[in-house]
């Protein structure tokens, strides 16, 4: 483990860029842990009247809308009919492995869509990447077909072949005609396939430091196409989130969407893994069992978060629920006496407490 990088980092590899947009990931070179862990993220930039061609992937993953609204069309495996999604910005989507999609950046307000892709790459061709296949286009998987089977396939002459294969000379992302249209939303679609973590109640709210809004399979039971669960966190200015790990051996992939602060891990043998300023655009891997904290900078720190479990277990270490909290004070004092008299002092606090929060250099404690 020590030998990991686990420092956040920007997109380093440009997929493709175009008039349309562009989409960009983060390699295993950059990010080894991605391939170890089995884990893949891309960012998908769509300028107004931008258009990702229909195409489905060899993963399970969630799309969460970083900026701007658009418009998503999805074809569940085994399902007879397209749904057309309205996705705005705080809207997460989970896109099943197999499943046929395209996104549509309208441009009604003339600005940038902003799409990032967390999850998990067990099945992929190349390691911590989401392969794509493209229905059409210069990359269309049809292209791999001799024209003999294409005619056969669906019944065309020679000319028809050509030109349902060559027709669509874009590739990935192309720019849309001012007059073209596409189907409109599909009723009551948005209530069971998308969760905006914007409008949604916290699951953790405190006064002068924070929020947590978390979808699991319970209050989203559309996650359990993809198997994975998200949270989005909301740290005011000098707030810190209580120091929490995994205890099920899932895997976060953590996206900070909005301002800056500072993340530390601790790793393995009481030593520190990590100690990293993050800021808006990086990701961050938190390995399995390593316990994790963020403290927001001056201006506040908002990240989205997919955890590899459909219903993850979260121990604290400090907290209503810490598992110091649940130890008899005999077996504290076995640790340190200095434990036993701190917790007996702290903890009428720190039984309410749910984020840690500085103000003027000072620890406090928010409820």
């Amino acid at each position: 483990m020590a030998s990991v990088n686990l420092a956040p980092q920007f997109t380093d590899v440009t997929i493709f860029e175009g008039e349309g947009g562009g989409y960009y990931t983060w390699s295993a070179s950059l990010f080894p842990l991605l391939s170890e862990a089995k884990l893949g993220a891309g960012k998908l930039v769509l300028r107004p009247r931008g258009f990702a061609l229909p195409h489905y992937a060899d993963c399970h993953k969630i799309g969460y809308f970083v900026q701007g609204s658009g418009r998503v069309g999805i074809v569940l495996p085994n399902s007879p009919k397209e749904v057309v999604l309205a996705p705005k910005k705080g809207d997460a989507i989970p896109v099943p492995l197999g499943s046929v999609s395209w996104w549509y950046n309208a441009g009604e307000d003339n600005s940038d869509v902003e799409i990032v892709f967390l999850g998990e790459t067990a099945q992929t061709y190349t390691p911590a990447q989401f392969d794509y296949f493209f229905l059409a286009g210069v990359q269309g998987v049809l292209g791999g077909f001799s024209t003999d089977f294409i005619t056969r396939a669906f019944d065309l002459t020679q000319d028809e072949s050509d030109q349902l294969l060559k027709s669509q000379t874009g590739s990935l992302i192309v720019k849309l005609a001012k007059n073209q249209t596409l189907p409109d939303p599909c009723k009551d679609a948005n209530i069971n396939m998308l969760y905006n973590f914007e409008s949604a109640k916290p699951s953790i709210h405190v006064n002068q430091g924070g929020s947590l809004t978390i979808a699991t399979a319970e209050n989203f039971p559309f996650l359990k196409k993809v198997g994975l669960s998200a949270n989005f966190a909301k740290l005011d200015p000098f707030s810190m989130s209580t120091p929490m790990y995994t205890a099920d051996a899932s895997f976060q992939l953590i996206f900070i969407t909005k301002g800056s602060g500072v993340v530390e891990i601790a790793g393995l043998n009481g030593k520190n893994a990590l100690v990293a300023k993050v800021q808006s655009g990086q990701l961050c891997v938190v390995p399995k069992f390593l316990p994790v904290a963020k403290i927001a900078d001056e201006e506040g720190l908002e990240y989205f978060c997919v955890v590899t479990s459909l219903e993850p277990y979260f121990a604290e270490l400090a907290g209503e629920t810490s598992v110091w909290k649940a130890m008899d004070p005999s077996v504290l004092q076995l640790l340190s006496t200095w434990i036993r008299g701190w917790w007996n002092f702290s903890t009428p606090r720190l039984a309410r407490a749910k984020f840690l929060f500085l103000q003027r250099n000072e620890l406090r404690i928010g409820t």
